[in-house]
């Protein structure tokens, strides 16, 4: 996408303040005129004209097979089922395990903004039978199958730090996602603090994950993990804060590569805008936990525009002074933008050419190649 486009997605906020009926001053695109009351499926079908045997339609109004989305999932047993999601806003909290493989979602509208998938949950909001989710807990959807492939959905964490200024878990998930060869295109994720989760089921486990012309907003860490991750034509949009007084106020990615894993987070053709001053955020930091020390977070951002929110003098910082970010695996390459100005080399690792040749979406993924998916 153009790094001159000023257009943005409807934000998160955007979202929230739609919900209590403020769409018309915000200037909400219309649904298209095919995910209307008549054709809430679209071109998709519907249960009268099923796509195949194994697609099942959601509708929270109770024109598909099952209102929720969860209810859907807890039907789909076994690999290989459609989900086609009417347009509407389903609040609750969705799992699909590892058995549940090959499984696709739509979007029937064919825009993110239509279907929402969101709850508000954070890592310290207490469980009803005592202690608190955690930050895995607390995601709002959570795919641990492999295969798993969604289009033109909005998955949302809208808990929010000023309604709950007694809990210090301030994580807040939107969307875990663990399998191997998940594929999100034209997606949104939105929260605060650890928005987009892009993990694997195990240590030992390179999951392959691509996003494609997606939408991320978020402050601290907002997408993170240790997945094989390709990010491409996306745009990751840092919030503004009320709640500090000075900058950093967040840091957009925070991998933390298994040492074994040659990859990590690449970025590439994409774009990092920002509503809160410049400079007040930082691009990255290293997140190695406290149950994988030998971890070597690895990113490489490439071609990708940084706008004048990213710190360009000192774009990395440590999570942990015992784990500097000098040690890990970060480098840049042909970025442009305020952002990537280099001003002090030694904190702005470049690829050379030749190295470049290796941070390709081919080079991470291998022989899956979801951009040649169709719908």
């Amino acid at each position: 996408m153009s790094s001159h486009d000023t257009r943005l997605p409807l934000s998160r906020r955007g979202f929230l303040l739609a919900s209590t009926g403020a769409a018309a001053a915000l200037a909400l695109a219309p649904a298209p005129a095919h995910a209307g009351a008549r054709h809430p499926f679209g071109r998709f079908g519907s249960p009268a004209a099923r796509l195949t045997p194994q697609t099942l339609y959601v509708d929270a109004r109770g024109r598909g097979d099952h209102t929720t989305v969860k209810d859907a999932v807890t039907a789909a047993t076994g690999s290989g089922w459609t989900l086609v999601l009417a347009p509407g806003t389903y609040r609750e909290t969705v799992a699909v395990d590892v058995t549940r493989t090959e499984a696709t979602w739509i979007g029937a509208s064919e825009d993110p903004r239509d279907v929402v998938i969101v709850y508000d949950n954070a890592a310290g909001t207490p469980k009803p039978g005592g202690g608190t989710y955690g930050t895995t807990g607390s995601a709002t959807t959570t795919v641990q199958a492999d295969g798993f492939t969604a289009r033109w959905i909005t998955f949302a964490n809208d808990w929010l730090r000023a309604d709950h200024p007694d809990i210090t878990g301030t994580q807040a998930v939107a969307l875990k996602v663990q399998g191997d060869r998940s594929a999100f295109h034209h997606c949104r994720f939105l929260g605060h603090q650890d928005t987009l989760y892009a993990d694997s089921i195990a240590l030992t486990s390179f999951a392959r994950q691509y996003f494609s012309h997606c939408y991320a907003e978020g402050d601290v860490d907002f997408v993170f993990g240790r997945a094989t991750a390709v990010h491409e034509h996306c745009h990751f949009r840092t919030l503004n804060r009320t709640d500090l007084a000075g900058a950093p106020y967040g840091f957009v990615f925070a991998p933390s590569t298994a040492g074994a894993n040659p990859r990590g987070y690449l970025v590439t053709r994409s774009r990092v805008s920002s509503e809160a001053p410049d400079g007040f955020y930082k691009l990255a930091r290293p997140w190695v936990p406290s149950s994988d020390t030998t971890a070597r977070p690895s990113l490489v951002v490439r071609d990708t525009w940084l706008g004048p929110g990213i710190d360009a003098v000192a774009p990395y910082t440590n999570m942990s002074d015992a784990f500097p970010w000098q040690n890990q695996r970060f480098a840049e390459y042909r970025d442009t933008g305020p952002g990537a100005r280099i001003t002090v080399p030694e904190n702005r690792p470049q690829l050379t050419s030749e190295q470049a040749e290796s941070a390709t979406r081919e080079a991470y993924l291998g022989d899956w190649l979801p951009w040649k998916e169709s719908c």
